[in-house]
């Protein structure tokens, strides 16, 4: 008997050994697992939260765009006043004159004041009167000069048009 202990215990030992490799390998198994699901959960995290700075960025980019243009607006009509006052007194102001253009041309600012006799562009004037009854519309006389900031029109020259 004491000989079927022994052969019984070497048997008993190979078996539990198998049964604690397996459960290794299983443990092995879902950890990696676990792992890859945190990695690609990390991964994911990482790039929403970069295209969210991205996004936020580019929304303080477009806010301070539109605050510099309202503020540009709000300027209009002290311009509108400014060169009034130059047409008034254009040997008085004609310092003053030169230092708002170059203020201007440093804002991004384009004053858009057309010609007598140009032709009329909708895009760029607005046409508060109109003379004649001819197919050719051009400009009779500039009301109220208009301005572009960065290119774009914020406001369209206010002009009296001529139908030839």
């Amino acid at each position: 008997m004491t000989k079927d202990k022994n052969t019984e215990e070497p048997e008993i030992i190979e078996e539990a050994t198998e049964q604690t490799e397996e459960v290794q390998a299983e443990v092995v198994d879902e950890r990696d697992a676990k792992i890859e699901e945190l990695t690609n959960d990390l991964q994911r995290t990482r790039a929403d939260f970069e295209n969210y700075r991205r996004q936020v960025e580019l929304q303080r980019g477009q806010y301070g765009e539109l605050m510099a243009e309202a503020t540009v607006k709000k300027f209009l009509p002290l311009l509108d006043d400014i060169d009034r006052a130059v047409a008034a007194q254009p040997e008085v102001m004609a310092p003053l004159a030169k230092n708002i253009e170059k203020t201007l041309k440093s804002l991004n600012l384009e004053k858009l004041s057309p010609e007598a006799g140009e032709e009329f562009n909708p895009d760029l004037h607005n046409a508060v009167m109109v003379e004649g009854d001819g197919d050719t519309e051009t400009i009779a006389k500039v009301l109220q000069a208009g301005y572009k900031y960065d290119g774009a029109v914020i406001r369209t020259a206010m002009v009296k048009v001529a139908k030839n």
